[in-house]
């Protein structure tokens, strides 16, 4: 897991999900089966406390998007205006485990 925005509205952290291969193996002398990496992003709209997590091609154009920004860096304005979007797909309450 990776902080890669925190502002006081938003929050974006990138999960590198089976990061350890612990679960790559053997299984009760079996091969264990083949696991779907699904990494993503999660970003939470602390003003409405808020989170929506993007696996799969939404992650995809997140990356494109932030790969685009290492080439020319936004302000944050624009970063804001990005996350606001994605904002409105949030539906899921912010719960601390």
């Amino acid at each position: 897991m990776q902080m890669l925005y925190d502002s006081d509205s938003f929050a974006v952290v990138q999960i590198h999900a089976n990061a350890d291969d612990t679960t790559i193996g053997v299984v009760n002398d079996l091969p264990a089966p083949p696991q779907l990496a699904r990494h993503g992003f999660e970003i939470v709209d602390k003003r409405s406390g808020k989170e929506v997590y993007l696996d799969g091609s939404w992650a995809e154009l997140f990356q494109l998007r932030l790969n685009v920004w290492q080439q020319k860096t936004p302000t944050q304005e624009e970063v804001e205006d990005m996350l606001e979007g994605y904002a409105e797909l949030a539906h899921t309450t912010v719960s601390v485990h």
